[in-house]
């Protein structure tokens, strides 16, 4: 009997080493299949981030004021750039230029925050806009810090300016930019099943991180 019921347990054992290293397989199969499709569509966008000096209300209503100043000049300046290579040149380019317009904004608010513009690879998570969802990873974004840069912070994407861009022209501006129709089906499609699909590229990050 003792024997029969250790068989058993061998057995048993057995069958769930097989199924996790299946379920471990395929999680790495999906897992490097969304890195891709995220890199993909990370090559062909530039993010905006602006953090606030602090959480205190004025300082989250001037990191307000100052976004707004910010992505009104970067798209006006984005205008004429056909890709991703094209508005990275031009963005760091103007890099004084959103310095000078972000302190002349602190200084007409009457604060003395200092101010920096950059543009710098920074990871984000998965985010969900109004008419888009982006998935989680590394993307080159403008960064501008104002003050400690310690508060909650704000962004979206500069280029292509989908965070301006009407919903019924958000399609045609992503296009224009330089995304594929896959790249726009896969952030205008966010439903439930995409957000997950997302959420799976940070598992996927999670893990490889575990296996490190």
């Amino acid at each position: 009997m003792e024997q029969t019921k250790e068989r058993h347990n061998r057995h048993v054992r057995r069958v769930l080493e097989i199924a996790l290293g299946i379920g471990l397989a395929a999680a790495l199969i999906w897992g490097t299949v969304s890195l891709h499709r995220q890199q993909a569509l990370a090559d062909r966008v530039v993010r905006l981030h602006i953090l606030a000096n602090s959480d205190s209300e004025e300082d989250q209503a001037l990191k307000l004021q100052v976004r707004d100043k910010i992505l009104a000049r970067a798209t006006e300046i984005l205008e004429q750039s056909e890709n991703r290579d094209e508005a990275e040149i031009t963005l760091r380019e103007s890099l004084p230029e959103f310095e000078r317009l972000a302190a002349e904004e602190i200084a007409a608010e009457g604060y003395d925050y200092s101010v920096t513009a950059e543009l710098a690879d920074t990871t984000f998570p998965t985010r969900e806009y109004d008419d888009f969802t982006l998935p989680a990873g590394d993307y080159l974004a403008l960064r501008v810090v104002i003050g400690a840069g310690e508060g909650h912070n704000w962004w979206c994407v500069v280029f292509p300016p989908l965070c301006t861009a009407a919903t019924t022209d958000l399609a045609q501006t992503a296009m224009s930019a330089g995304l594929s129709d896959d790249d726009v089906k896969l952030i205008t499609e966010a439903g439930e099943g995409y957000v997950l699909k997302f959420k799976s590229i940070e598992i996927w990050e999670a893990l490889k991180a575990k296996l490190s």
